[in-house]
């Protein structure tokens, strides 16, 4: 599958959606390392070419003949013509001293629209309060029930609101003058602290900070990005290495080792299907007896996948068994694989037939969150795609090599736990009728 992507230098974006972030990064790097060798090909054929005559060598091309013509004034010179100077300019000083005006007023606006807001709380709090107060003395002291006339204490009741009606209008007009006092105050104040900060400023080297600053922050992104393809280049090469030393050797003599045992063993599942079943060859190389397409296009085609090329590998069994493997699940979605993931620790896994290529996909239990991996298993061998260089001959022998060694250096992703089955029968039943 990787080789098909470098060779097409194009992925689907659906897959591409299923690799993690690492796996992204490394496919990228590894997609232009490809476009600069199919580069640095052609121009040694070029070269090759114009040496031995095949091709005329490549002419330079002309210097332009453009160029450009100033405006001439009456006077034959170039015309120019500066800002503030031409009849009926402002002055840049008269312009500068309205804005900081304008930037004053609104300023002192604002400010004076927020204390009036609060001032107008104030008062209106503080009279319905007296008011209320005042209500409640009336009523404790049972007037109306003392005064023969009930019209009277009426009478005395809208009395003394617009007593207080009158003396909370007297007391808004106040406020309102006070905070109009201070609106011309605070404006005055404003505009003085922004014609001190206008000239600070232009006696400040504040232009050369901000082009130390940039190059400050391009230098350390560069850095980042060389660290970033470092780390890339030393995971690739480390996992190359522990391929030769133990996951592909380890494989191989799986396979040679397998190849010497009888083909006559019982294809019975221990776990979830018991009875007698057809003969299992173990990890024989598959013939295949169908046309597979280019990718997964249904369920059905899937299913049948499995049966024709992953079945005869042991795919999904247990090494040296009979027995499924606990981590080994069937087609499932990447939320049903999350949600049987949910409450287990960091570290626990799952392996579930991918949809989208053919192969797997790895889930794996973050402290928060998820990881999916891919697993290539269109070719004779089991890789993570984009991620891994080691081939394993099994689906087995790929799991049981990152129990002890990490996916990634970035990661530090360890096989610990496997996660079972939940529902009965298993989700992976139909692979196996």
């Amino acid at each position: 599958m990787l080789q098909q992507i470098l060779h097409d230098m194009y992925i689907d974006p659906e897959l591409l959606t299923e690799l993690s972030d690492v796996q992204k990064h490394i496919l990228f790097y590894k997609m232009r390392e490809e476009q600069l060798r199919r580069w640095r090909e052609h121009e040694a054929w070029e070269a090759l070419a114009e040496a031995e005559g095949l091709r005329p060598p490549k002419v330079k091309r002309a210097a332009s003949d453009k160029h450009i013509q100033w405006l001439l004034g009456a006077d034959g010179e170039v015309w120019v013509w500066i800002m503030g100077e031409g009849p009926g300019d402002k002055p840049y000083e008269e312009i500068s001293e309205e804005l900081i005006a304008e930037r004053a007023r609104l300023q002192a606006q604002r400010e004076a629209e927020e204390l009036w807001r609060q001032k107008e709380a104030e008062i209106t709090n503080k009279f319905r309060d007296a008011l209320a107060n005042e209500k409640a003395r009336i009523l404790a002291e049972r007037w109306k029930v003392e005064m023969e006339d009930r019209k009277a204490a009426k009478v005395l009741e809208e009395r003394i609101h617009e007593e207080f009606k009158r003396k909370e209008q007297e007391e808004r007009k106040q406020g309102e003058e006070q905070i109009r006092l201070q609106e011309e105050q605070r404006a005055k104040e404003l505009y003085w602290t922004l014609k001190q900060a206008q000239l600070q400023s232009q006696a400040s080297e504040k232009e050369e900070q901000e082009w130390e600053e940039q190059l400050r922050r391009s230098k350390a992104a560069d850095e980042e990005r060389s660290r970033r393809a470092q780390r890339a280049r030393d995971e690739y090469r480390r996992l190359s290495l522990r391929a030769i030393q133990k996951g592909t050797v380890a494989g191989l003599s799986f396979m040679f080792r397998e190849l010497g045992q009888s083909h006559e063993q019982e294809a019975r599942l221990y776990h979830h299907f018991p009875g007698p079943g057809p003969p299992l060859p173990l990890a024989m190389p598959v013939s295949r007896t169908w046309e597979r397409p280019l990718r997964p296009i249904s369920r059905e085609v899937i299913v049948r996948w499995f049966k024709e090329e992953q079945l005869p590998r042991q795919a999904g069994f247990e090494r040296n068994t009979k027995s499924i493997a606990p981590w080994f699940h069937g087609i499932i979605s990447r939320e049903d694989a999350e949600g049987l993931l949910e409450n287990m620790t960091e570290g626990a896994f799952l392996v579930r037939i991918s949809e989208k290529i053919w192969g797997y996909t790895l889930s794996y239990r973050l402290q928060k969150g998820f990881k999916h991996f891919l697993v290539d298993a269109s070719g004779d061998f089991y890789s993570f795609l984009g991620v891994d260089p080691n081939r394993h001959a099994t689906l087995t022998d790929l799991i049981d090599f990152h129990k002890e060694e990490i996916i990634t250096v970035s990661g530090g992703e360890l096989l610990q736990e496997p996660c079972g089955q939940r529902d009965s029968p298993p989700d992976y039943h139909l692979l196996f009728e």
